[in-house]
């Protein structure tokens, strides 16, 4: 229990990583012919882009090989120019001493770079491409300039299925000998909305109270939104329950602690499960993007929960 489990469980080999079968066979493939192109992994959070880029490193250097020949940045630490001008300019120019004829830069967070950043970042890439390669790993791939992406392979992470999470679970079951109760692991899988990251986060801190997992357990100890708790406060404002509806939403803004934000994405998700006219169905969305817009602007969250409660609870 003295390490974090996101580092103790995290992949090694190719071999190791699961639910990204598709672009590891052609990384492997970069690898095995030493031509590594520069490489753009975007994706959600706890997806394995990281994870994945510091296995391209082990792999084409080997474990002892890493150090002088891999550099690994996170930009949103600087954003600026400067990280570009100094520590990645500076680490680029210089040789590789191993038997790749080439460095490798991983740049994490690379979308928080400002455009100046990126601008100078493609020169960098261009003038540099015959003695550093570069694996970019971000979020949203709309904030990366067009003159990178086209620079870049591009390999999109999507976020792990419930059966892959489901099979990290058994490993960490297996090694840390804990106990689950029937049907915890898939809730852990779906809570986790296929986040690796929060998916170990979350059993560690459950297994640090208790070796025996259960729902109860994790309910106490997580800050995710509860798919069940938002499904019944859609439904009794639709059945015109409008302050019982309004009681739900802020016990779980006040005792669970959770952002206007979050309960609003997983208001998104009940919505589009829910089983009414297609049409209705636009006009909840339609409705629910204004008020995620107003809220982004700095809205008062509570007051904008209850004008979309209310306005499940009036259109028909």
């Amino acid at each position: 229990m003295n390490q974090i489990w996101v580092d103790k469980f995290r992949p090694q080999t190719f071999d190791q990583i699961i639910g990204q079968d598709n672009f590891v066979k052609r990384v492997k493939a970069f690898i095995e012919s030493k031509n590594l192109p520069h490489l753009l992994f975007a994706g959600a959070p706890g997806t394995g882009k990281t994870t994945t880029a510091l296995v391209v490193a082990r792999e084409l250097y080997g474990e002892h090989g890493i150090k002088g020949n891999f550099l690994e940045l996170n930009a949103s630490d600087d954003r600026g120019i400067d990280v570009i001008r100094n520590q990645i300019k500076e680490f680029a120019k210089l040789k590789s001493l191993a038997n790749i004829p080439y460095k490798v830069i991983c740049l994490d967070e690379a979308d928080s770079l400002t455009k100046d950043a990126q601008q100078a970042l493609r020169r960098t890439m261009e003038k540099y491409s015959s003695s550093c390669r570069f694996i970019l790993a971000c979020n949203e791939i709309s904030k990366i300039l067009d003159p990178i992406q086209s620079r870049c392979v591009i390999f999109k992470f999507k976020g792990l299925t419930k059966d892959a999470l489901v099979t990290i679970l058994d490993k960490i079951e297996a090694e840390e000998t804990l106990k689950f109760d029937d049907g915890v692991k898939e809730y852990l899988a779906e809570i986790s909305k296929g986040d690796v990251r929060k998916l170990q986060n979350t059993l560690q801190a459950a297994a640090s109270i208790n070796f025996n997992i259960t729902k109860d357990g994790i309910n106490e100890i997580i800050d995710f939104v509860n798919p069940k708790e938002v499904e019944e406060m859609v439904d009794l404002a639709r059945e015109g329950k409008f302050e019982k509806s309004r009681d739900l939403m802020i016990k779980l803004r006040s005792i669970r602690g959770l952002s206007g934000l979050e309960i609003l994405k997983e208001i998104y998700r009940v919505i589009l499960k829910l089983d009414v006219d297609p049409k209705l169905k636009i006009k909840f969305i339609d409705k629910l993007a204004s008020v995620e817009f107003r809220l982004v602007e700095g809205s008062d969250e509570e007051l904008q929960l209850e004008a979309y409660l209310a306005t499940l609870a009036l259109l028909k």
